[in-house]
């Protein structure tokens, strides 16, 4: 091949030159194609590509239906649902480790799990690996990246490490998945209604609370990106530490975070715990919303009113505080020292609703600590610019 011809040596000069032609050399006896290359030359992900050949496939769907017994198109069908791009029948971007899942798949089904199951999993699935990946991506490259690299180092470097390193993180994807699915049946119910009936009911009577921080999108004109992010790795971590059981974490929508528990007075707790941690790792005010009411689970997630006006209730808060609608307050009276915060409309309701403002009982305040100072007023809602680590 002739690189110049192709402009794929265009702009890059001594060193870097000779390596980007040796890599192209290299790359080219190993199969690679002229437009294969050209594109990953126009994508600024020529060093990357024996990583895409550790990682990449080399079944069609049409093998590994034959392979397996999984119909090909249930397979592009799966491989879609997991947020991948669209492939046809006879491109080979299936690798060994989607026989072994169609196996899995089959097996599924031959157990009587149906199809649109098999699919919500799939997605769901899909959604945590996709961040997983571009998570892991970030880090992989921040550890190995060396200064003054050329794209023939980090070529065959970042190779190396992907065929030693990847397989490592199969026993830590399982356990973490084991890890959850005891938790979550830890916290599981059967009723005997859901016994006689042979499934799950749909709604169930839920706390939700929706926690953000407050001027987060000023607040993002203000710090450099990487510290920006340090304060939504550290938000995020601090909602998973306060959502010990039964009060589950569901998810964390960039500066939110909502967490779920069938007793109100947990998530309450939970809520409080989490403006003083926040406090304390100086990060910018946190306002929480709690509501109970009907919610319905689906695929990891919760749905319903009482999530829409847990978020409304949310969006009210004053900085530092907690706020719920009665229902929360009437369940849990006499656990936390309750005040009046009025009454207000709230978007998508029809009439005002009475809102009250939960603060530790004075005998469960930690001196020095926020819940202490939230219960005889309110945080002032500065913004704190320091991340913690």
């Amino acid at each position: 091949m002739d690189f110049a011809a192709a402009g794929l040596l265009d702009g890059i000069e001594g060193q870097q030159r000779r390596a980007r032609e040796q890599l192209l050399e290299r790359l080219a006896t190993e199969g690679f194609t002229l437009e294969e290359l050209r594109q990953a030359v126009a994508e600024d992900r020529l060093a990357l590509l024996p990583v895409e050949r550790v990682l990449g496939g080399g079944y069609t769907a049409k093998q590994v239906e034959d392979l397996t017994g999984v119909p090909a198109q249930l397979l592009i069908r799966m491989r879609r649902v997991l947020g991948l791009p669209a492939a046809e029948p006879e491109d080979r971007v299936f690798g060994e480790e989607e026989i072994a899942a169609a196996e899995s798949t089959r097996m599924f089904i031959e157990a009587g799990i149906g199809e649109e199951a098999i699919a919500e999993i799939t997605r769901v699935l899909g959604e945590a690996m996709s961040r997983l990946a571009a998570t892991t991506m970030a880090a992989f490259a921040d550890t190995f990246l060396q200064p003054g690299d050329s794209e023939e180092d980090v070529a065959w470097r970042f190779a190396e490490l992907a065929e030693q390193l990847v397989p490592a993180f199969r026993p830590v994807l399982l356990a973490a998945y084991q890890a959850h699915l005891r938790e979550t049946v830890r916290r599981a119910m059967l009723s005997r209604e859901e016994l006689a009936a042979g499934q799950l009911v749909g709604e169930q009577e839920m706390a939700v609370c929706f926690a953000d921080l407050v001027g987060f999108t000023a607040l993002g004109g203000e710090l450099e990106t990487q510290e920006l992010g340090g304060v939504i790795t550290k938000f995020g971590e601090l909602a998973a530490e306060v959502a010990n059981a039964p009060v589950r974490l569901v998810k964390t929508i960039g500066d939110a975070a909502l967490l779920t528990c069938r007793d109100p007075g947990p998530l309450v707790d939970a809520a409080l715990e989490l403006l003083c941690a926040v406090e304390q790792a100086d990060l910018p005010s946190v306002r929480a919303g709690v509501a109970y009411g009907p919610v319905l689970p689906r695929a990891g997630d919760v749905y319903g009113h009482a999530v829409n006006l847990a978020s409304r209730v949310t969006g009210i808060a004053r900085p530092g505080s907690v706020l719920c609608t009665v229902e929360v307050r009437d369940a849990t009276q006499e656990r936390f020292d309750w005040s009046s915060a009025g009454k207000h409309r709230l978007k998508g309701l029809g009439e005002t609703i009475p809102l009250f403002r939960a603060r530790p009982l004075a005998a469960q305040a930690q001196p020095g600590s926020s819940d202490e100072t939230s219960a005889t007023k309110p945080r002032s809602g500065r913004r704190r610019r320091r991340a913690a680590s």
